[in-house]
């Protein structure tokens, strides 16, 4: 059958009986042809139910504005270029598609399409560790410790902060862009007495994922800042005076107590404890942080930095890049929080200048034989039997 005037070249040797033009969702027949006007809005082309080999549909772009609002394909339960997600979307201007169907395993498969590329791109695994940024210290008579950054954890089973369980690997789609977002260490109280900065978040984001995103680190107590308890965050800042801030749910613990109206304050939270109160003067612990091998051996992050205490002994920051406390009869500033850890500055007594928190991290790992190798942002790239780890130090993204 032949055909004259304007009908796509495509047509000319299939007998496809050509539709009045649709301008919004319908569902397609088997030999049928429809010029799609998406002018006014997105259109959903939902495929036959059932479906015999050798049937024949066909779209074309009426007004030349599918890249502007797409047409995407409902399979109704058949396969697709031999997979049952995602549903294929076609948004070049002036398309045609002619999809065929071929049986049961392969499903419908475009025999005229002008992008050739896989419109069903099929997700792979990779799992993630997302550490955001440490507080940082505060000054005052006792300050109290600041918080770690917040912690997020998918691989082999290993816990996420706050006594969280694993989470979840991402799936992602080949193509697609993700933006990896490393928190900086809250600053360092720019006075004598005074709060510490937040941490930055750290996060994973893209357009077709739930966004990962850890909490920055709180940030301790100052009686002299005006905030006698600090602030919450992934983990929470301890006190000055009174009770610690509380941590993120799943990311962080809460910082530690202090009773001693500005003579040690309470240590700051860590991913998997609670910052230390402080003791007849003497100031609270950093919580520790938690152990994680995604890079092929294990490493430590997330600890909680140390109170500050006027003469009473030095608080130790958590394990996983916590801060000292400070401490006023021997001239000890403490000390900041490990760049790349999440690590919360220790608390400072009164003495200039103040302690920074540590800033965070970002880990993918995925099979080495999906990885891409297409990265912005420099991250540190390694292996680790068949996997390949990403480490982003600084903000970046992967295309995946």
């Amino acid at each position: 059958m032949s055909y004259i005037g304007n009908f796509p070249a495509s047509t000319q040797t299939v007998d496809l009986k050509w539709q009045p033009i649709k301008t919004a969702s319908f569902t397609a027949v088997a030999g049928e042809g429809y010029w799609i006007n998406t002018t006014s809005g997105a259109v959903t082309v939902t495929l036959p139910a059932s479906a015999n080999t050798g049937d024949t549909i066909e779209f074309s772009d009426y007004a030349r504005t599918w890249g502007t609002n797409s047409i995407t394909i409902n399979q109704n339960s058949k396969n697709f270029q031999g997979n049952t997600s995602p549903n294929p979307e076609y948004n070049t201007n002036g398309q045609s598609v002619r999809l065929v169907y071929s049986g049961a395993t392969q499903g419908w498969i475009p025999t005229v399409d002008d992008d050739v590329t896989l419109e069903t791109p099929q997700s792979y695994s990779v799992d993630f560790l997302v550490v955001a940024g440490g507080g940082g210290g505060s000054g005052d008579g006792g300050a109290g410790g600041s918080g770690a950054g917040g912690y997020r954890n998918s691989y082999s089973s290993e816990t996420s902060g706050g006594g969280g369980s694993s989470e979840t690997a991402l799936a992602l789609i080949p193509g697609t862009q993700y933006t990896i977002t490393v928190g900086a260490g809250g600053a360092a109280s720019s006075t004598d007495s005074g709060l510490g900065g937040q941490g930055g978040d750290s996060s994973i984001s893209g357009s077709d994922i739930t966004d990962i995103t850890s909490a920055g680190g709180g940030v301790g107590g100052s009686g002299g800042g005006g905030d006698d308890t600090g602030t919450s965050g992934g983990s929470g800042g301890g006190a000055d005076n009174g009770t610690g801030s509380a941590g993120t749910s799943n990311q962080g613990f809460k910082g530690g107590d202090s009773d001693s109206a500005g003579n040690a304050g309470g240590g700051g939270g860590g991913a998997s404890a609670v910052g230390a109160n402080n003791s007849s003067g003497n100031a609270g612990n950093g919580g520790d942080g938690l152990a994680s091998s995604i890079t092929g051996s294990s490493v430590t992050r997330g600890g909680g930095g140390g109170g500050a205490t006027y003469n009473g002994t030095q608080a130790s920051g958590g394990s996983g890049g916590g801060g000292t406390g400070g401490k006023q009869t021997d001239g000890h500033k403490g000390s900041s929080g490990t760049s790349n850890t999440g690590g919360g500055a220790g608390g400072n007594y009164a003495s200039l200048p103040h302690n920074t928190g540590g800033s965070g991290v970002v880990i993918l790992r995925m099979a080495t034989a999906d990885y891409t190798g297409t990265t912005s942002g420099s991250p540190t790239v390694s292996t680790s039997g068949s996997d390949t780890i990403l480490v982003f130090n600084a903000s970046g993204s992967y295309t995946a």
